[in-house]
């Protein structure tokens, strides 16, 4: 299905309040006579270049709704690879304290890393940076409900379409205002992941219509070459307890040689790990530490 017919059918199911089989059954019949307005305002927006997501008000994102509004970057597929790459990470780096959903039933192994100061085990501690709709929280709290996911962005308004994602699906995430890392001075992290701003400001004005002239700039716009966010947060780690054993980012094509240089340059993680998405494009660097870090 090509971009267009996508579009048409996301506004098709919104306008008529249907979905699924129920959306392809009733394409036969006749157009309703009151859904005709609604249809052209809709077909209007959409000409102008609105993304038919904000149209609907709605993206789904690893099998999940999630709000979105011209406040928020409207999730992409290539994401959700991240959200894979973290989970399997963390899968390996924390056999018994960090599988998915269901499997999370026994207790943290001696010496993996989630045991606390008196042997007791503890939830692995998670950062999303630059949250968003809160697609990548959401995602991870519900897939690792016992990690305790936090999520910042340096956007009110978007830290309010987040909260509502997580309420709206069931997830515990809890949500700081501030530049990158700065909201979790002081704190322990595990893991962190982050899918910041990455375009270069003077790639901005190039862009399709539908995501310059109506995504949010400070979710774009990564600076000079588009890395400022990374070598900031590199810097930032010094205000963490320790650097994360699991980091993950995701960025724009022809940058991960440069995240990973950055990355193994700070010398805290044993591989680097470059994961490329669906159309083969480097999107995501990952660093890992083998070694436990202890609290």
């Amino acid at each position: 299905m090509t971009e267009p017919q996508r579009s048409a059918q996301l506004l098709l199911e919104h306008v008529l309040g249907l979905e699924g089989a129920a959306y392809y059954m009733a394409l036969p019949e006749p157009f309703p006579a009151e859904r005709r307005e609604a249809w052209e305002r809709a077909v209007s927006r959409r000409g102008a270049g609105e993304p038919a997501q904000y149209i609907i008000g709605m993206q789904e994102f690893y099998g999940i709704p999630f709000e979105v509004t011209p406040a928020v970057l409207i999730p992409r597929p290539e994401t959700e690879l991240l959200v894979e790459a973290v989970l399997a990470q963390a899968g390996r780096l924390w056999p018994e304290g960090a599988a998915h959903g269901g499997g999370l039933g026994g207790t943290a192994a001696p010496g993996d890393g989630t045991a606390g100061k008196n042997g007791a085990e503890r939830r692995l501690e998670c950062a999303d940076i630059g949250t968003g709709s809160g697609a990548i929280a959401v995602t991870l709290a519900l897939h690792a409900p016992r990690w305790h996911v936090r999520a910042s962005d340096i956007s009110a308004s978007a830290l309010r379409v987040a909260a509502r994602n997580a309420a709206a699906n069931g997830a515990q995430v809890d949500f700081l205002e501030g530049n990158l890392l700065e909201p979790f001075a002081g704190a322990w992290l595990d893991i962190l992941v982050s899918n910041p701003p990455y375009i270069p400001a003077a790639d901005i004005a190039g862009l399709q219509r539908e995501v310059r002239d109506h995504e949010p700039r400070t979710a774009l716009d990564g600076g000079t070459d588009g890395l400022a966010p990374y070598r900031l947060m590199m810097e930032q780690l010094t205000l963490l307890q320790a650097p994360p054993r699991l980091i993950a980012f995701e960025l724009g094509q022809g940058q991960a040689r440069e995240v990973a240089q950055l990355l193994r340059a700070a010398g805290h993680w044993d591989d680097i790990i470059i994961v490329p998405d669906l159309a083969g494009i480097e999107r995501h660097v990952i660093g890992v530490s083998n070694m436990p870090r202890q609290r």
